[in-house]
């Protein structure tokens, strides 16, 4: 088996025999030891050749062209998907407050930044006479 670093890459017409083999009847776990792959990329060439045909083997790694498919938004069609949308919402907020503190801390954090370096020069009677109101 090749080294784990490197991707190898298998003609069309040898996927193609791997998948036809595993149609009439083999057992997808001797025909990937027989062929020294992983019983997962066999069944990633049966899903590319059942969902795309030729152009589904041939297809180079990584993101598919064409428009993502999202999970269809929940509707309220009864009580648990109601709840189940109130917590999605509830999440996004949580989410939405948790950046909103970072914010708050990281000025906080500068602000305090900016008034030590003119704090610095003064003397201190200066300097507690200067922070009361």
């Amino acid at each position: 088996m090749a080294g784990r670093g490197k991707k190898r890459q298998f003609p069309t017409a040898y996927k193609l025999k791997a998948i036809k083999r595993v149609e009439r009847g083999e057992g997808v776990l001797p025909v990937a030891r027989e062929l020294g792959i992983s019983r997962k990329i066999l069944h990633d060439w049966i899903k590319a050749w059942n969902a795309d045909g030729p152009d589904g083997l041939n297809r180079k790694p990584g993101p598919k062209p064409g428009p993502r498919k999202l999970k269809p938004l929940l509707t309220y069609d009864d009580k648990r998907s109601a709840l189940a949308l109130a917590k999605a919402r509830i999440a996004e907020l949580e989410r939405l407050v948790g950046r909103q503190q970072m914010d708050l801390d990281f000025f906080r954090q500068a602000l305090r930044a900016l008034k030590r370096p003119a704090a610095q020069g003064k003397p201190a009677s200066a300097l507690s006479k200067s922070s009361k109101p």
